[in-house]
């Protein structure tokens, strides 16, 4: 059965034990985001990045023209060209994969996406993130029926061929009840869904699907978009997603040996 797994961008993140484990395995899709490397590109740029809070709380990064342009050249023109050239060094048949080719994430822009600032609900100007509608699993089965490891990540594309950003975490969720994965599994910079941020300890091991608003109700920051996308993994029929840390020996059998959080 596909295993999907996604690595995250943000500082603190090691790539290099989540590729080494990847590179040994069959039928598996590597998802990936960018967030560390789309800021440091911006800024170098004169793009500094921005994010807004939306009404129920998810943080978000505010995607304008200018934006977007960075997160095209950060992940299909920087991140994902790294991770596939490490892939190959270790011997595994990558190939790197945006949402656009192949019509594989289709997405629908989305209008009157709303913040709160100062105290008060604004709408969002000129924002070119979308709402992912739709994943075609067709190159993806092609290139694992040929052993290749597919590398996958945002942006996406609209019907009428705009390009437009969307969440890496909930692409990776898709994609995995896209293929029938039976196991999804996201790295990142904590040990898993954490009743403090701050204290590492407070590792939740386990959600069930009658505590999910409970886990939503703890997340804090990027982490709520990590839980939403287990719950619609779930809800599509993988049979189990968990959150792990990149920054360890074997992090994605230490992830699905129950270190970190894992949602049934």
């Amino acid at each position: 059965m596909t295993l999907v797994v996604k690595i995250g961008g943000a500082l603190g993140n090691s790539p290099r034990p989540v590729l080494e484990e990847l590179a040994r395995r069959s039928d598996r899709v590597l998802v990936h985001g960018g967030s560390g490397e789309i800021d440091r590109l911006g800024t170098r740029l004169g793009v500094p990045p921005r994010t807004f809070t939306s009404p129920s709380g998810v943080v978000s990064r505010r995607t304008d023209s200018a934006q977007l342009e960075v997160i095209v050249l950060a992940l299909a023109g920087g991140i994902q060209t790294r991770l596939v050239a490490d892939l190959r060094a270790l011997g595994a048949r990558a190939v790197g994969l945006s949402g656009a080719d192949g019509g594989t994430l289709t997405a629908r822009r989305k209008e009157g996406a709303r913040a709160v600032e100062e105290g008060r609900v604004v709408r969002v100007a000129d924002d070119r993130s979308g709402t992912l509608e739709r994943v075609d699993p067709t190159l993806l089965r092609l290139l694992l029926s040929a052993s290749f490891l597919p590398v996958v990540g945002p942006p996406a594309i609209t019907l009428s061929g705009e390009v437009v950003n969307v969440d890496a975490d909930r692409v990776a969720a898709a994609i995995a009840v896209a293929l029938g994965a039976a196991e999804l599994v996201f790295l990142s910079n904590v040990p898993g869904l954490l009743r403090d941020p701050a204290d590492p300890t407070s590792r939740i091991p386990e959600v069930s699907p009658d505590h999910f608003e409970e886990a939503l109700a703890v997340a804090q920051g990027r982490m709520r978009k990590k839980v939403l996308a287990a719950r619609e993994a779930i809800a599509g029929g993988v049979g189990r997603v968990a959150i792990g840390s990149s920054d360890r020996p074997q992090p994605i059998a230490s992830a699905l040996r129950g270190e970190g959080t894992t949602f049934r």
